[in-house]
């Protein structure tokens, strides 16, 4: 059950991201409710996943880390944002530290 809110948390979190740069500086009241709303979901479902015994490095690293590289996705797929070889590296080395985070925290 945990594994799930925190997939549920990054799908959040990740909305509210693409949505901060849609409001435009939150300049657009619409998109700026989304974020707001998207983030506090985000960090209660966190705090709920961590609630349920989730290691707190392990939970943050995979947040966080899968949050980084699926927005730079969205960036360079959907917002005309530049993606070459060292960003990709980059998300590769994330994805690659968020799995070495949860060999090294399986029981």
């Amino acid at each position: 059950m945990a594994w799930i809110l925190l997939a549920v948390a990054i799908a959040f979190e990740i909305t509210a991201t693409s949505a901060l740069k849609l409001s435009n500086g939150f300049s657009h009241l619409g998109w700026t409710v989304v974020v707001a709303i998207g983030y506090l979901v985000s960090f209660t479902l966190l705090a709920q996943a961590l609630k349920l015994q989730l290691e707190m490095g392990v939970a943050y690293a995979v947040w966080s880390g899968v949050g980084t590289a699926a927005i730079a996705l969205i960036g360079a797929l959907f917002m005309g944002e530049s993606l070459n070889a060292l960003k990709i590296g980059g998300i590769v080395l994330i994805i690659g530290g968020v799995v070495v985070l949860n060999l090294a925290g399986a029981h």
